[in-house]
C-alpha cells in the first residue's frame, strides 16, 4: 500500500526580505473541548474540565497580553466547540489581528476507520467559524496532531491552503494525494516544540512536569540549529498549559532568546504558507 504524503526531499525555501528562518508562533485553543472528546464522562467532572477552562478564562487574555507588548501575531487553532461555547475569547483573538485556524469541531482524533465523523469535525468547525464570525480559515490542525489519507484529501476539496502536524521535515513542503494530484502545503511541527510534552497532567493520569531550564532550553536548542538549516520553527502551545504563570516566562524569555537574530521572520501559518506557494508559481 502506496504512504507516501509528500516528495523525497528535504528542500529549503528562501524566506521573504532575506530573512534565515521563519517561527510561527501556534496556539492549539481547545479549552474544555479535549477532556470532553477523550472521555465523554468528563462532562460531569468539573474539576476535570476546569483545567480547559483555564486556557479560555486565564491563559488566552494572558497570551494575547504578551503578544501586544511584543508586537507580534500568532496562529489560533481553534475547534468549533470552542468558538461556539467560547465565542468572546474567540473574538479578542479576531480583534486582535491574529490568525484563526481550524482543529476540528470536539477534538476528536482523526481515525481512518470513521471517515464520517472525519467528515463531521471538518464541516462542523467550519460552519461555528462561519456562523458566529463570517471567517473561512484555511489552515488546520487536526486533534491529536493525526491526519489520514481522507482528511488530507477532503481538506484539499473544501478549499483549505494548509496543514500543520507532521513530523517528516523542517521545511514546508506540498503534500501528494493519493491519485498523485497536489494536497495541502504542509508546515510541520514536533513534539519537542510543543508544550504540552512538558506542562500537563492529570491526577488519574499523572505525567512529569518540566521546568523553565529544561523546556527553554530544548526549545532554544532546536531554534539554533533550524535556524542554521533554514527551516521553518513551529512552536505549539495551548493557552491551558502556556497560559500557567510560569509558562508564559519561558514564552516570554525564548522570544527574548530569538530576537538576539535579526533575520528571523515571525509569521502565522497563513503568511508562511501564502510564501511558499508564491514560490511554486512559475
Amino acid at each position: 500500500m502506496a504512504i507516501q504524503t509528500s516528495g523525497s526531499d528535504s528542500r529549503p525555501m528562501t524566506w521573504p526580505g532575506g530573512k534565515r528562518c521563519a517561527v510561527c508562533l501556534t496556539f492549539d485553543f481547545d479549552a474544555e473541548s479535549l477532556w470532553l472528546a477523550r472521555e465523554p464522562e468528563n462532562a460531569g467532572k468539573l474539576a476535570t474540565l476546569s483545567q480547559g477552562r483555564y486556557g479560555a478564562k486565564v491563559g488566552v487574555p494572558k497570551i494575547l497580553e504578551l503578544l501586544r507588548e511584543e508586537g507580534l501575531k500568532g496562529t489560533f487553532f481553534t475547534p468549533g466547540w470552542t468558538v461556539d461555547n467560547h465565542p468572546g475569547k474567540v473574538e479578542a483573538i479576531l480583534q486582535d489581528g491574529h490568525e484563526l485556524g481550524h482543529h476540528g469541531y470536539v477534538h476528536y482524533w482523526p481515525d481512518p476507520a470513521n471517515e464520517a465523523q472525519v467528515l463531521e469535525e471538518v464541516d462542523r468547525g467550519l460552519e461555528a467559524m462561519q456562523r458566529r464570525f463570517g471567517v473561512r480559515p484555511v489552515g488546520y490542525r487536526p486533534p491529536g496532531s493525526e491526519s489520514t489519507h481522507y482528511l488530507l484529501e477532503l481538506l484539499t476539496q473544501r478549499g483549505f491552503l494548509y496543514n500543520s502536524c507532521f513530523k517528516d521535515d523542517i521545511h514546508p513542503y506540498r503534500h501528494v494525494l493519493r491519485d498523485g494530484s497536489p494536497g495541502l502545503i504542509e508546515l510541520p511541527e514536533h513534539p519537542s516544540m510543543d508544550d504540552w510534552s512538558y506542562g500537563t497532567s492529570h491526577l488519574r493520569f499523572p505525567r512529569p512536569m518540566f521546568g523553565t531550564d529544561h523546556v527553554l532550553g530544548i526549545w532554544q536548542d532546536e531554534f539554533r540549529v533550524i535556524r542554521e538549516w533554514g527551516g521553518v520553527y513551529v512552536l505549539v502551545m495551548h493557552p491551558q498549559v502556556t497560559g500557567r504563570p510560569m509558562r508564559m516566562e519561558i514564552l516570554r524569555r525564548f522570544i527574548a532568546f530569538t530576537r538576539q537574530f535579526d533575520d528571523v521572520w515571525y509569521a502565522t501559518g497563513r503568511e508562511i504558507a501564502e510564501a511558499f506557494a508564491a514560490q511554486e508559481r512559475p
